[in-house]
């Protein structure tokens, strides 16, 4: 009788099952839920976006505060013009790291750090007595602060959303707008009644109160999806479609700086008082309010891709036909209530469209560069716009409204390009 030497391998058919059950479950689990607990990060992360990007979008008045006060001599406008982009240049820089600390960390842990940076950045710019203390303060601090607190977040909504994933985001984005108006007109009223010191404490306090209780109750779906949250997935750079996304994102925040920053000074330079222009800066963070929730139901809607397209050019083309003419008070409140809807597209549809570039799993990933990708015109461009302008003159943002009208052109170009990029992608897969 023949031994055979092969040894049979015995196969639990149970555990097959069980394994290509648990398969079906993670990939379901992946699926976003559209809704339930996601409703909660929807306004934690309004939260976020009110109490780091709108009190950003609130320098304005600082910025024309400083310049018409000279509260520190020894600084000239560019000075001033850095404190506000290290606001959001820095925020870019730390996005590498923050990628890599929330991956081992969790968000909880970065956002809370955040949060004592940002609010310890305004305290502390209170005591600063020199440029070079309002740059580490009011700058660099208050930068770092909503890089950790915005930067883990951003990628959340994108995980609890699918179908009205554009709307959660343009909800969310809208809190940039609320509290950009908010503590627009909140800061003139407090530099006017309590100074510029008690202004900026003030401030801190209570950015403190909101961010750790938006970081308190903000879950992600991380366990589910598992993503890699590589802080600098080089891999992605050889996409030709990551490069248009890329290019669009550079050259659109150029003219989002340049406006956003500008607009209050550019109120004082046509003859208008401090207060109308602080109402320039609280009604573009109205029509911001009200416009990117919207847009956000347009985006879900129709493609993301090409409202992301079509709001950049209206964006570029508002420029020239309203902002050119502005010489009154009316015309720059209509400029900036429209403007103002649409000036943050950026801000708006970058979460659901690098789903759409690289799929939910690899968004974290293509976030961080995008976040690295506007580093260098956050830094600059209120710094370009500001030399370009023509002191003096009857027209002294003549040259700073048409930069911005074409930095916006420009970028258009490119999102249409990754429209028909991705149009030819669908049809081939098909």
């Amino acid at each position: 009788m023949e031994q055979s030497d092969k040894k049979s391998v015995s196969v639990d058919p149970v555990a097959v099952v069980d394994e290509a059950t648990g398969a079906a479950d993670d990939e379901k689990d992946a699926s976003p839920p559209d809704g339930g607990y996601g409703w909660v990060c929807v306004a934690a992360c309004f939260t976020v976006n009110c109490f780091s990007w709108g009190i950003v979008a609130s320098y304005g008045v600082y910025l024309s505060h400083y310049l018409s006060n000279q509260v520190y001599p020894d600084a000239s406008a560019f000075d001033f013009a850095f404190v506000g982009g290290f606001n959001f240049s820095m925020a870019m820089l730390v996005a590498p790291f923050v990628t890599i600390l929330a991956r081992e960390y969790g968000i909880r842990f970065c956002m809370i750090a955040g949060a004592i940076m940002e609010s310890g950045g305004f305290v502390a710019a209170s005591f600063s007595s020199r440029i070079w203390q309002l740059y580490l303060t009011q700058g660099l601090l208050v930068g770092f602060g909503v890089g950790f607190v915005y930067i883990p977040s951003m990628a959340v909504l994108s995980q609890w959303f699918e179908r009205k994933r554009s709307l959660a985001n343009g909800i969310s984005s809208a809190g940039s707008g609320i509290g950009g108006a908010v503590f627009s007109w909140a800061t003139e009223a407090m530099i006017n009644q309590l100074g510029l010191q008690w202004a900026l404490r003030v401030t801190g306090i209570i950015i403190f109160i909101a961010n750790m209780t938006a970081a308190l109750v903000i879950r992600d779906r991380n366990r589910h999806i598992r993503p890699p949250q590589l802080a600098l997935d080089t891999k992605l750079l050889r996409r030709y479609d990551v490069l248009l996304l890329l290019s669009w994102a550079f050259i659109s925040m150029l003219g989002y700086i340049t406006i956003l920053f500008s607009l209050s000074d550019f109120a004082l330079s046509i003859g208008l008082s401090h207060s109308q222009a602080t109402d320039i800066v609280g009604l573009l963070n109205i029509g911001t309010a009200v416009g990117r929730p919207i847009i956000g139901i347009w985006s879900d809607r129709y493609s993301r891709i090409d409202v992301a397209g079509l709001l950049t050019l209206l964006c570029g083309l508002c420029c020239f036909a309203f902002w050119l003419p502005s010489t009154s008070f009316g015309l720059t409140v209509f400029f900036a209530l429209v403007i103002g809807a649409i000036l943050g597209v950026f801000w708006l549809t970058i979460g659901p469209i690098c789903v759409e570039v690289a799929g939910l799993k690899e968004l974290q990933s293509l976030l961080s560069l995008s976040w690295m990708s506007i580093i260098l015109p956050t830094t600059f461009s209120e710094v370009i716009g500001l030399e370009l302008r023509r002191p003096g003159s009857s027209r002294e943002y003549l040259y700073p409204q048409i930069f911005s009208g074409l930095c916006y052109i420009v970028a258009s170009a490119f999102m249409f390009e990754l429209r028909r990029v991705k149009r030819r992608e669908h049809l081939q897969n098909s």
